[in-house]
């Protein structure tokens, strides 16, 4: 883990909730001389602490663990400002409007930036009646394949999972779509405009 809780963050998330350190120390069973020497980063709080400290907190373990409160701040769910995420060791892709704190098997996920198709990794998105059948000339090997495919519209995300020894192909309604991405396990994500 390359992230624990500090005790700036603790104090902080404490006072927030007006909350002394008497009480905070009351909700987890410990004394108040611990949460102080927490804050003062004297010792840290044990591992075994950090979900009812959270909970006491009213916080997720990945927002006390990264020292940010996580707000929803994209009121307006543009479905053009989603960002995709993969996790490195199970291949679990997850998908946001807008920022987001995405962990999977213990590992905080950055979001996936998408580059400009290269000769590897081009995108071809030809109309076929309302729909895009979108394909990319692409190995698709246990090693090396295109996993997901994604359409996006100002209201919607449209999104096919991929596998192995498949085909590197899906269709989506063209409906109002202003990108379209695809993810190499290899090499990240693609996009091209429609």
């Amino acid at each position: 883990m390359d992230k624990y809780v500090t005790g700036a963050v603790i104090k902080r998330l404490r006072e927030s909730k007006k909350m002394t350190q008497e009480e905070l120390a009351d909700r987890l069973f410990v004394s108040s001389k611990a949460v102080s020497k927490w804050e003062t980063g004297q010792g840290f709080p044990d591992i075994s602490l950090l979900e009812s400290l959270a909970k006491a907190l009213d916080i997720s373990v990945i927002e006390l663990l990264s020292g940010e409160d996580i707000q929803n701040k994209n009121t307006s769910s543009n479905m053009l400002k989603s960002r995709f995420y993969v996790c490195p060791v199970c291949g679990n892709a997850v998908r946001s409007t807008g920022e987001a704190l995405i962990s999977c098997c213990g590992i905080t996920l950055p979001p996936l930036e998408p580059e400009e198709c290269d000769g590897e990794h081009m995108i071809s998105a030809v109309k076929d009646e309302d729909e895009y059948y979108v394909t990319v000339d692409h190995p698709m090997r246990k090693d090396h394949y295109i996993s997901f495919l994604a359409a996006v519209s100002d209201h919607r995300v449209q999104f096919t999972k991929l596998y192995p020894e498949g085909d590197a192909e899906a269709r989506f309604k063209i409906d109002r779509v202003k990108k379209i991405y695809a993810y190499c396990n290899r090499h990240g994500l693609f996009c091209i405009k429609p």
